[in-house]
């Protein structure tokens, strides 16, 4: 069996009414369609609705855009750290104290405060979350990103008017 030769059951659906074959029968001359006037004449475009303003134009656009080269952080705050209660945290720590996913950037923020010595390694890490972990006598490393972030979607600067020879 294929596609083209699936069909209803017989006798599931009704034979539709053939319009527009004479006067000897019903559907003759307009065909059901009455007299005159726009959909008579069968020429509603898609989308039209009957002068109303249409549903594409009234859908408010979206403003602003998504910036594809926007580096996502997951946050962990001084007092998760200080919870750990670890003598070094790192990234896969993190993971396997589940306070992060797995291949996520983190970042090191200040709430909170940590009472112990701490050498943290992290991708990113804000200053005054550094200024407490160097106060309680602990480290701060960076993580490099495995990118290099560049400005302009990586294109270099237009210098001076790109259109004045033209």
């Amino acid at each position: 069996m294929r596609v083209d030769e699936l069909a209803p059951a017989p006798g599931a659906t009704k034979r539709g009414k053939r319009v527009g074959r004479g006067i000897g029968g019903k559907g003759g001359k307009t065909a059901g369609r009455g007299t005159k006037g726009q959909r008579a004449r069968n020429t509603v475009r898609r989308g039209f609705e009957g002068g109303q303003m249409p549903l594409k134009q009234r859908v408010p656009k979206l403003k602003g855009f998504n910036n594809p080269f926007r580096v996502e952080y997951s946050p962990v705050n001084l007092h998760q750290l200080d919870k750990l209660g670890a003598s070094s945290v790192t990234p896969e720590s993190l993971v396997e104290a589940g306070l992060i996913r797995k291949g996520a950037f983190v970042k090191i923020l200040a709430h909170g405060s940590i009472s112990s010595k701490v050498d943290v390694t992290a991708h990113a890490v804000s200053e005054s979350a550094r200024a407490a972990i160097e106060a309680a006598g602990g480290s701060v490393t960076l993580v490099e990103l495995p990118f290099k972030a560049e400005g302009r979607a990586g294109r270099p600067a237009v210098k001076g008017n790109q259109f004045a020879n033209r």
